[in-house]
């Protein structure tokens, strides 16, 4: 006689009806987010902590998650902040001398749900075609589902439109940050020799980010979302930076754009913004953004540089987009994307201040784009 299946202990259901069953594993209950697919094959743990997955469940669609256990050093901030996440096959026992704890033990530790053993190709076939869904995604470990009250939930969602999430992941206080980039064998070390004071505001900003800008020899002081001009130049700086971070960025823009618009009007410092940041600048000299239909979730995006014909591979995390349409006269676009033409980067035509919407700093991802820190730290030389 053949054996009989176990049954499904997790169950993801999409706002239109559909049903995924798995196997749980992580912590137990159920959650609610927006639907997004990432295709970099390393970095799960820096995915998960990436504070720009505020909201979303994460679908990988490379096979082998886990498969590296995880470690204090590749966490972007202190907990997982993306909602879930989804995967094909369930993760094996880790396999890597770096690796402090499993996967599973990470997630449960952290109350955040996973589910495997998903046909990832079928689910990402449908985001492609129908947009990011809401869903709900539930962990029993006796696997009992009330699976209308799942959709009934996943089509409760509110949505990422209209939501200012940055005000969630943004640090409480200011505090300084001089750690750099991890070097072997060495591993983290900390900038003593800093030639520039750089503030960077925090909408959800990534460590890696702020361990390039220490690498590139910047005295980095971070301030909370909401910081007005007066709190950045209270710090006396040197150049300002706009981080990355979630939600929509016409609600952040809010508080946001004030306080940017300012400093384009009122100095002359050397402004760099990557994604969140990216669109706040965009938004503050008089742009538009829009929703994309699925946004641009991997480590292997080709982004062209419209100043030199270079095409990039980049790391990319966005489901909100500048439209390239709206931008005003005086501020130029700097970098498409390869895959559908969208807008990844502008810069003042007089003023050293651009931005991008790629992720430089290679957590995880490639490092084509490091030089656009090296780029900011120079502007503050001519400065």
């Amino acid at each position: 006689m053949p054996a009989a299946h176990a049954r499904p202990t997790a169950c993801l259901a999409l706002a239109d009806g559909t049903l995924f069953y798995g196997t749980g594993f992580g912590a137990t209950g159920q959650t609610t987010a927006e639907l997004c697919f990432n295709t970099a094959m390393s970095g799960y743990q820096e995915i998960m902590t990436d504070p720009s997955y505020a909201g979303q469940i994460v679908t990988f669609t490379f096979p082998h998650i886990g498969n590296v256990g995880v470690n204090p050093d590749d966490d972007e901030t202190g907990d997982p902040v993306a909602a879930g996440m989804v995967v094909k096959w369930m993760p094996t026992q880790s396999s890597n001398w770096r690796a402090a704890q499993e996967l599973g033990d990470w997630l449960a530790a952290r109350g955040r749900i996973a589910i495997g053993g998903i046909d990832t190709r079928r689910l990402t076939r449908a985001i492609r075609q129908q947009g990011a869904p809401h869903v709900a995604l539930a962990h029993d470990p006796d696997g009992n589902f009330d699976t209308e009250a799942l959709v009934a939930a996943a089509r409760g969602f509110p949505g990422l439109e209209g939501l200012d999430l940055a005000l969630d992941v943004t640090c409480a206080q200011s505090y300084r940050w001089d750690e750099m980039r991890w070097a072997w064998p060495e591993g983290y070390q900390r900038q003593e020799q800093a030639r520039h004071k750089v503030v960077a505001v925090d909408y959800g900003a990534k460590r890696n980010i702020l361990r390039c800008l220490a690498s590139a020899g910047c005295e980095v002081t971070v301030l909370p979302a909401t910081a007005t001009f007066d709190d950045v130049m209270a710090h006396e700086p040197d150049g300002v930076f706009l981080s990355n971070g979630p939600g929509d960025p016409a609600a952040t823009g809010a508080y946001a754009v004030p306080m940017i618009q300012r400093l384009l009007s009122d100095t002359k410092l050397p402004v760099f913004g990557i994604c969140l940041g990216h669109q706040m600048l965009a938004l503050a000299v008089g742009a538009k953004t829009i929703k994309m239909n699925h946004g641009h979730h991997g480590a292997n995006h080709p982004v062209k540089d419209m100043d030199t014909g270079k095409v990039e591979i980049t790391s990319m995390n966005h489901g909100f987009a500048v439209d390239s349409q709206t931008l005003p006269q005086g501020v130029l676009e700097t970098h498409i994307s390869l895959f559908d033409g969208s807008n990844c980067g502008i810069r003042l035509a007089d003023r050293p201040v651009f931005s991008v919407q790629h992720h430089p700093e290679a957590s995880p991802g490639p490092q084509d784009s490091f030089y656009l820190f090296e780029r900011f730290a120079a502007s503050m030389d001519a400065a």
